[in-house]
């Protein structure tokens, strides 16, 4: 993943220095003129401004997609998902193994209660969403430069989980496998009403690629394999619908957008990925997210100030259009 800098040109403005006359000014026998007011400059439009208010116009009449009518059981669009995204081994990976549980739990409270407060029409669905497969820089004993967690960790998770009446998201990220290899052996957790599914084209290396050494993909094929594997979980278990979580941040990372197709048994989001300052994030969102709609939109919050500084703030958030219905924290 690549950092962008944006350089910020600051132009600052000569001041012009008047010489003050202490001279005593001389009587008129007529009254002098009063000085014409200048009329105060308005600067020409920006060109740049004009042409994303042009675009987004635009863009903006893509939203909402139409889309299958939601099922009974259905949580988007009636809910907005707040997410703590990372891995119990790990406290690099994200704010979900960063700190102790309950410590975790605790701001995972305050979140959803600044989004419930900033958006109440809008219910709060709290989530933990653990990266069940991990992508890795060596190939292990298959060659698959990907490591799966075991049942353990995973009920782990789930156990948090149910503290908070909260959703479980199993994140997968692939190496040099594939969904159909990876997918099949989380069915039993995939099974369960309240586990969902997120997949991570950054680390599908379809050329053979080290994942971590260039930014991955998933085509619109991958993406319609997934949404089947989980509509027919759904079907055969009687489930109310899942929602899956694409992660999304070039465009590059998800090709053919247009061929993806809906099915009301699962929920797609796109999920903004990417990370900066607030103004490179939304330009992300608008690129990536706003311009290809596929079905509802995503926002990742990243807690380390070195990914987000400063960090995207609710009320901004909650301006874009469409609106993101699912928040991931990192």
């Amino acid at each position: 993943m690549k950092r962008l800098i944006v350089l910020l040109l600051l132009a600052a403005p000569l001041a012009a220095q008047t010489a003050a006359h202490t001279a005593k000014p001389k009587p008129q026998h007529k009254a002098a003129a009063a000085p014409k007011k200048r009329k105060k400059a308005v600067p020409p439009p920006n060109a740049d401004s004009v042409a994303q208010a042009r675009e987004d116009s635009i863009l903006d009449s893509k939203w909402p997609v139409k889309t299958p009518d939601p099922l009974p059981g259905s949580l988007l669009p009636g809910k907005r998902i707040v997410a703590f995204y990372g891995n119990l081994l790990s406290k690099k990976m994200g704010v979900l193994g960063e700190y102790e549980p309950d410590e975790m739990l605790r701001k995972l409270d305050t979140e959803v209660a600044a989004w419930t407060k900033a958006d109440p029409a809008t219910p709060v669905q709290p989530a933990l969403h653990l990266i069940a497969v991990v992508a890795q820089g060596a190939p292990g004993k298959d060659g698959r430069y990907r490591l799966r967690m075991d049942s353990v960790l995973i009920e782990r998770v789930a156990a948090l989980a149910a503290r908070r009446n909260a959703l479980v998201f199993l994140d997968v990220q692939v190496g040099l496998s594939n969904l159909r290899e990876e997918l099949p052996r989380l069915a039993p957790f995939l099974a369960r009403p309240n586990f969902h599914l997120g997949i991570d084209p950054e680390f599908s290396m379809k050329d053979g690629t080290p994942p971590g050494r260039k930014v991955g993909t998933y085509d619109a094929a991958d993406v319609n394999y997934a949404s089947g594997f989980l509509a027919d979980l759904v079907t055969k278990y009687s489930l109310p619908p899942k929602v899956l979580v694409v992660h999304r941040f070039t465009q590059h990372g998800v090709t053919n957008t247009k061929k993806i197709t809906l099915d009301p048994r699962v929920q797609i989001v796109m999920d903004m990925d990417g990370f900066g300052p607030p103004e490179l994030k939304k330009n992300t969102f608008r690129k990536w997210i706003k311009a290809e709609p596929v079905q509802f939109a995503g926002w990742k919050q990243f807690y380390k100030p070195r990914n987000d500084s400063p960090r995207t703030t609710i009320a901004a958030i909650l301006k874009l259009h469409p609106r993101p219905i699912y928040i991931q924290y990192q």
